[in-house]
């Protein structure tokens, strides 16, 4: 068994005493997708979420967490964030404003605090997954445990 290090999502859990576990997975750079994150996990890739960031026309950013295989509705998004409109930052903006890569942004431990909304379904399940901050590292977390950790909102975020 290789040792799994430690990210800083993972760091911040432990000091907030949050069960959790750290799931490692075969990264392919051509397929950063949820939907192969899930496919490399075994698991539905209902309950492997991703954490999209978006930009406010008032408020500035947010952070949206969905399923791996759904699209974030702009509309929705904006309007649980007191904004008018809303569209996701360009990948370039991502390191700087969170200080996490494509493929490893975690919901955990962004450089600031942002407003978080998470989409309702996560409470559909006993735990669900979220980027451990890296790629190759996936968070399996209680969704109760990480709506409260982060202090998001449960909300819907997408057209079911």
């Amino acid at each position: 068994m290789t040792k799994i290090n430690k990210t800083n999502a993972a760091r911040l859990l432990d000091k907030a005493k949050i069960a959790y576990e750290l799931v490692p997975y075969a990264v392919d750079e051509e397929h950063l997708a949820a939907t192969h994150v899930a496919e490399k996990l075994g698991e539905d890739i209902a309950q492997v979420f991703k954490t999209l960031v978006l930009r406010g026309d008032k408020n500035g950013f947010f952070v949206c967490v969905v399923p791996g295989d759904a699209e974030v509705d702009l509309k929705l998004a904006a309007k649980a964030s007191g904004n008018k409109n809303a569209e996701m930052i360009h990948m370039k903006e991502l390191l700087p404003t969170t200080g996490y890569i494509r493929g490893g942004c975690s919901p955990i431990g962004m450089k600031k605090p942002f407003p978080t909304f998470i989409h309702v379904s996560c409470m559909d399940f006993p735990y669900i997954y979220v980027s451990a901050g890296m790629r190759g590292l996936q968070i399996k977390i209680a969704p109760a445990d990480l709506v409260k950790y982060v202090g998001a909102e449960v909300i819907p975020l997408i057209h079911e």
